[in-house]
């Protein structure tokens, strides 16, 4: 007898055209030269990365790049700091960019906001591939804050510019920045967060509310998957985060369960089908 589990999927979930604009460009010259380069993980996704590097995607770290001549490079969508521009430039690497848009427009105006002499903060996640690229257009002097516990002992200037990671949560960067207001400082503060990231926030809160219980499909290492299973979390309590389908178990559910799988901005589509398939076999 099966559980008949009714399973939809969200169409807004999976990846963002950031994501889709490198793994394009990725797929394009695996076809053509059988192998590429890649700097850092593709996307927070092993899955994704996995079906990538069958295809011949090769991931390097920095130090490989350092000793890396005449061969082509993808810089993925998180972009990238001024000095791997400057080594590629050295080594005859062919740098293939497809760091995303919202990102470069980000990195420029915090290398001019650097330029023109501001102190910068950035909300971001400590060594993430992004804050990296970030803090590399201030020479490495921005200072980066996961949460406002790390600024206690700090001391700030009085007057400062504020950044935001692009895939943070819109609701904390504006308590930040009120609260740092109320401290006194002289804040200009800067919502650089992505539109398709926060847009989501909405959809998933209205998606998950129409379901028993919600599978959340997401990569341990994303950022973005952390703040939306979150989101997600707070409007559907029933929320299971897995990172592949292996990790649902059938007591999770009960029979006749509507349920909603959705994802983040680095879940790839056919991974939340894959899951789909596994729950209407129950």
């Amino acid at each position: 007898m099966g559980y008949n589990l009714a399973v939809t999927i969200d169409k807004d979930s999976g990846f963002c055209f950031g994501v889709v604009y490198a793994i394009d460009m990725a797929e394009e010259i695996l076809e053509e030269d059988g192998y590429l380069y890649c700097l850092g993980d593709i996307v927070h996704n092993d899955e994704e990365v996995a079906r990538l590097k069958a295809k011949g995607l090769r991931i390097i770290n920095h130090s490989d790049l350092d000793t890396l001549r005449d061969e082509k490079v993808l810089i993925r969508a998180h972009g990238e700091a001024p000095e791997t521009y400057k080594i590629a430039l050295e080594n005859n690497i062919t740098l293939i960019d497809a760091s995303c848009p919202v990102v470069l427009k980000l990195q420029n105006r915090i290398k001019n906001s650097y330029d023109s002499g501001e102190q910068i903060l950035i909300f971001g996640k400590h060594g993430h591939a992004e804050v990296i690229g970030l803090q590399g257009q201030t020479n490495g002097e921005a200072l980066v804050f996961q949460d406002l516990e790390e600024l206690e002992n700090v001391e700030l200037p009085g007057k400062f510019t504020l950044y935001s990671q692009t895939t943070k949560s819109t609701d904390k960067f504006y308590k930040i920045k009120s609260e740092l207001l109320e401290r006194g400082y002289e804040v200009k503060a800067n919502d650089t967060i992505c539109r398709q990231v926060s847009n989501r926030y909405d959809d998933l809160s209205t998606f998950v509310k129409n379901f028993d219980k919600i599978v959340f499909v997401s990569g341990k290492k994303s950022s973005n998957g952390k703040v939306l299973h979150d989101v997600c979390k707070k409007h559907n309590e029933n929320t299971y985060f897995v990172s592949q389908p292996e990790e649902l178990n059938i007591s999770m559910f009960n029979p006749g369960d509507k349920v909603g799988i959705c994802g983040a901005t680095s879940t790839p589509m056919w991974l939340m089908q894959q899951v789909k398939s596994l729950l209407e076999s129950y």
